[in-house]
Formats: C-alpha cells, structure tokens, sequence
C-alpha cells in the first residue's frame, strides 16, 4: 500500500546563500516535504511504531536547514539523504526549498529548489 506523507510549509530561519550577508545574517526558507513508504502495516494495525513517525520526520528536516550551505541544491539533497538513511521503510523522497524574499534586486515572493531521490 505505497502511501505518500507531505509536509507541507515547514518554516525555518537558516543562512544559506552564496553571499556572505545571507550566511552571516540568514533569512526566511519554507520547506514542504513529500516521502512515500509501505503503510500497509501501519494502516492495519493503527499503531504510530509502525508508521514513519513524521514528528521525527521534521526534526530531521529541521536539523539539515541549520547546517549553513551556499546552495539549496546542496541542502534539498543532505535532507534526502538524512530522511532515507534515518526512515529505512522510506522508498522515495521529494524536497522543496523555497528562499523567502531572495536578494535578487527586485520584488518577489519566493525562489525555490525541488529535487527528489
């Protein structure tokens, strides 16, 4: 029973960037989540230790977008990497990072990375 979990709009002040101002200061990034995984034993047994607990899923999540990087290229994959290695049922996963308000010298909401493995 191939099941998608989404996280969606998870919010985190980090500093990625390639200029040394979004290192130093940081901004705004919203990040949304998609893994899919078996939940066929977990939908039949109703129990969370069979599931992929995505309390934890987050905090996974949450500890790759406080490691500094100068690409989100290089952070969407540490998070693939972190959610598969961390969620063994886990068979994909797909990531989207969004800068908020990026210093691109005009007015804009968002630009964004999405990469899956």
């Amino acid at each position: 029973m191939n099941t998608t979990i989404h996280l969606a709009r998870m919010n985190f002040y980090s500093h990625h960037g390639c200029f040394e101002e979004e290192r130093a200061i940081g901004t705004r990034f919203s990040v949304d989540l998609w893994l899919t995984y078996d939940a066929a034993r977990a939908a039949a047994t109703d129990d969370v230790s069979d599931a992929v607990n995505y309390a934890l899923v987050y905090q996974t999540v949450q500890r790759e977008m406080a490691v500094p990087s100068h690409l989100l290229e290089c952070v969407a994959k540490r998070i693939i990497d972190a959610v598969k290695a961390e969620f063994p049922p886990v068979t994909s996963v797909r990531v989207k990072i969004c800068k908020l308000n990026p210093p691109l010298g005009g007015q804009m909401d968002h630009v964004s990375v999405e990469m899956e493995g």
